[in-house]
């Protein structure tokens, strides 16, 4: 029996890569229903490759995962949107979109450098002197793909067991045993996919030591009234000396545009709402790509945590994915931040290889 933790995108992603292989698969999942936390909890957007290290976990799997989950969502009627994406520069900015286009070009991402007639077409409301245009770039509905990666895992004989909480990871003779709070499961091999709580996990089965800081990101959204000014995904250019793309707009397959998410490191990993930002401080970014927009054209949106494997004192730190050092027969798929979604059957596929 293959137990997995966590039954965000990547622990079903890793699910549904073993139950292909004809294994008796286990999920645990400890909230009511899967994909409660980061699964769900982002902007959804599909991304190209274009901003981390070429020979990073997270390049390379980016690119593997987005052909993959493009695939995988139409083949399943999932909802997604092969938009393209517009990463937009103003007065002052050349050097910050020289870097991104080169780098975007190292890490063999499919981009074009673009003039303001350019970016006026496609988006005629938004403030830009040059770009990047990105066609690979794109949106999914991350609540059907994991309500589908579940249905999927279930079809193919896959147990997934809802409202169930870790206890303990025991090392026996003859492998490992997973404590619930109702029962013991035998497991030749268990994948440590636990999103936030992932460090705990590791250190419940006396595993290696790492950290996952939690950094919460938050949302406005355009009214009813000013979704017309977006077409399409807008991003800041990025400015590599902070963390995060900076606050991009998102225009959803039912027409709504989300604004965010911001960024803030926290402690609690679970605290969504508390000291949220004020609509006033969405303004100024929204209004550096959309100039029209006043205070009365925004509204509050939702909010999600991040887990992280670099403190705010670092600008980055890959993928955590492979087997533990010190405990045979545990696999850590954690830290697994942007492009993870994205990336997220290419990651079920690599754990798939490493338990092979």
């Amino acid at each position: 029996m293959i137990v997995i933790v966590g039954a965000g995108c990547v622990g079903l992603a890793a699910a549904l890569a073993v139950a292909r292989r004809g294994r008796d698969v286990c999920v645990l999942e400890r909230h009511p229903r899967a994909g409660q936390e980061t699964s769900t909890h982002n902007s959804g957007v599909i991304h190209a490759g274009l901003y981390h290290p070429p020979d990073s976990l997270k390049t390379r799997l980016c690119h593997e995962g987005r052909e993959r989950i493009y695939s995988f969502c139409r083949e399943h009627g999932v909802p997604v949107l092969a938009c393209g994406k517009l990463i937009v520069a103003r007065e002052g900015e050349d050097a910050q979109i020289d870097e991104l286009l080169a780098s975007a070009i190292a890490n063999g991402a499919r981009v074009e450098a673009v003039d303001a007639p350019f970016i006026r077409a496609r988006e005629p409301h938004v403030a830009a002197t040059r770009g990047v245009w990105s066609p690979d770039t794109g949106w999914i509905e991350a609540e059907a793909y994991v309500r589908t990666l579940q249905s999927e895992v279930q079809r193919l004989g896959g147990a997934i067991l809802v409202g169930t909480s870790l206890v303990a990871i025991e090392t026996r003779p003859a492998g490992l045993a997973v404590v619930t709070e109702r029962e013991t499961i035998d497991a030749e091999i268990v994948i440590n996919a636990a999103g936030l709580y992932a460090d705990e996990v590791s250190k419940r089965a006396g595993g290696d030591p790492f950290r996952i800081y939690p950094c919460r990101g938050e949302y406005a959204e355009l009214a009813p009234r000013a979704r017309h000014l977006v077409r399409g995904l807008v991003y800041p250019v990025p400015h590599y000396s902070g963390h995060g793309l900076g606050v991009h707009l998102t225009r959803t397959a039912n027409g709504a545009v989300w604004i965010g998410p911001t960024i803030r490191y926290q402690d609690d990993r679970a605290d969504y709402e508390r000291d949220r930002l004020p609509i006033e401080a969405f303004l100024e970014p929204t209004r550096a790509l959309l100039p029209d927009v006043t205070i009365d054209d925004l509204r509050l949106g939702g909010s999600g945590i991040r887990a992280k494997l670099h403190p705010p004192s670092q600008r980055f730190a890959d993928f955590l994915i492979g087997p533990d050092s010190r405990v045979p027969g545990l696999i850590h798929a954690a830290g697994i931040d942007s492009p993870g979604l994205t990336a997220s059957l290419a990651i079920g596929e690599m754990i798939s290889g490493i338990i092979s």
